[in-house]
């Protein structure tokens, strides 16, 4: 049966601010010639695309109270459930600087420490959650406070309950995260190789360790591996997806897009080919612009799926 209904989490949302510029020289002044300031995270981003698909959302994780106006007003606007906890302090905010040529960079700080108590909070109100939604997606870093551990046990629960439980994060998280066996894992390919501890360089190398990790009881492990495509890994089969050549503005929250569509894709019993096919096409529109979300219209998006291929790998 479908659904409409999903819960993303996002334990260190951040304010992005996003500067376009020529190009970036360490160590001197750079002028940028624009900017915006805008809420993010990667659940909160995964959020807004889903409910421009048409879920029904609700947002939950940590939220510093101080600084909360630009992510009630986004809540808001994507008529998302508020389910926030609000804890001490300002959100961070991330600076990203995307050049001319495509090139971005990012500098993530740390984030809000949290308390025992704010997260005793959050896992209350994740397991009420439980009781009415099966698609839970958590995705980003971890704050200070909270550890890898620790948000695993959340995904072991939640997967307990046999809730469909999409992890996207990195390093100790997801190392600790695939161990909680989600049910489905979207990790990029540096992402990949920094759990592996090698370069994977190719498809094939992705795959191998897509594998791996499914051997390890993960029922679906989606790669993003940029230009090269999406490779998406289950009990059935393999399947690569290649986007067509797109002038790329901004990588900013592609993933995060990818994510949705994947969840979308499965919320409306969409065939895994399907699926793979709308959420890289999603993915592919992502870049062509500065900042997260689907403002293109439904032709343009049927235009893309068109042009995504999606075969049997390898």
């Amino acid at each position: 049966m479908h659904t409409n209904k999903v819960v993303t989490v996002t334990l260190n949302p951040a304010l992005d601010l996003s500067g376009s510029l020529t190009h970036v020289t360490l160590g001197t002044v750079n002028a940028v010639d624009s900017a915006t300031l805008h809420a993010a995270g990667k659940g909160i981003n995964v959020a807004q695309v889903l409910s421009e698909l048409g879920a029904d959302v609700t947002v939950t994780g940590f939220l510093g109270q101080n600084n909360a106006q630009l992510f009630e007003q986004l809540f808001q606007n994507i008529q998302g459930q508020d389910k926030f906890i609000r804890v001490h302090g300002n959100n961070r905010t991330n600076v990203k600087l995307i050049e001319d040529n495509g090139t971005v960079s990012d500098i993530n700080f740390p984030g809000i420490s949290v308390t025992e108590d704010d997260i005793q909070r959050l896992e209350i109100t994740l397991f009420e959650l439980a009781q009415h939604h099966d698609y839970f997606v958590i995705a980003g870093s971890l704050p200070p406070g909270v550890s890898a551990q620790r948000c695993a046990s959340w995904i072991t629960a939640l997967q307990q309950q046999n809730k469909k439980v999409i992890f996207d994060s990195s390093n100790a998280a997801l190392l600790a995260g695939i161990q909680a066996k989600p049910w489905m894992i979207k990790p990029n390919d540096d992402e990949l190789s920094n759990y592996i501890g090698h370069p994977l360089t190719t498809p094939l190398h992705c795959q191998q360790v897509a594998q791996q990790v499914m051997a390890m009881g993960v029922d679906n492990v989606v790669v993003s591996m940029g230009e090269h495509g999406v490779i998406w890994q289950n009990n059935q089969q393999c399947l690569i997806a290649q986007p067509p050549k797109v002038p790329i503005i901004s990588t900013v929250g592609a993933g995060d897009t990818l994510v949705a569509g994947l969840c979308w894709g499965h919320m409306q019993n969409m065939s895994q080919q399907r699926t793979l096919q709308l959420a890289t096409a999603l993915s592919a529109l992502a870049v062509t612009q500065v900042g997260v979300g689907t403002p293109t219209r439904p032709a343009q998006l049927q235009h893309m799926i068109k042009q995504v291929s999606v075969t049997v790998f390898p």
